[in-house]
């Protein structure tokens, strides 16, 4: 999904189209938050299904505890990889940069605390991810909606709905392209 809008967002932005670039960030939320939603049931079931993989239990139970606790990530991680790449299409590279190194020096911090000061171990170090990838998700999406992008962002639009099966189409095979 993530090479099909950095190709269209990249058209759009290139023939001045700038509402199309907010559409596509929409359609790419929508198709990647359903697949994300989709998903939740193999972090659900990551315990039985490395266990039907031949993975040892100790191994199965800790990374199936773990990938539970990672399930906010996976909404996180389906909202702000489009908005990068809409604010990539526009050339918008400094506040990405700006947020990118506030979160990691929080992460840093947070990851020694929680894992070893306080000693929350997998617990801890699923705390800080998802609160590193949230921090981050949120802080793109209000430099998107404070109206920071100009004419690329006009709110949100039912034209995001039209043709979703043509974006997956577009999607899917430029995933398959560089598989």
């Amino acid at each position: 999904m993530g090479r099909a809008l950095e190709t269209l967002c990249g058209q759009a932005y290139g023939r001045g189209n700038m509402e199309m670039l907010g559409i596509y960030l929409q359609r790419a939320w929508i198709l990647l938050n359903t697949a994300a939603a989709v998903l939740i049931f193999t972090y659900i079931f990551g315990v039985s299904i490395l266990h039907l993989l031949g993975q040892t239990a100790t191994i199965a139970t800790a990374a199936g505890s773990f990938g539970i606790r990672m399930i906010p990530q996976l909404f996180a991680y389906a909202t702000v990889i489009p908005i990068i790449k809409f604010l990539q299409a526009q050339s918008i590279i400094l506040p990405m940069a700006l947020i990118a190194a506030v979160a990691a020096v929080t992460h840093v911090v947070l990851s020694w605390l929680f894992m070893m000061k306080l000693g929350w171990g997998l617990t801890g170090a699923a705390v800080v991810l998802d609160g590193s990838w949230w921090f981050i998700t949120l802080a793109h999406f209000t430099y998107v909606l404070m109206g920071w992008c100009g004419p690329a962002w006009s709110g949100f639009s039912w034209k995001a709905f039209n043709n979703l099966t043509g974006f997956l189409h577009v999607s899917f095979t430029s995933a398959v392209m560089f598989w």
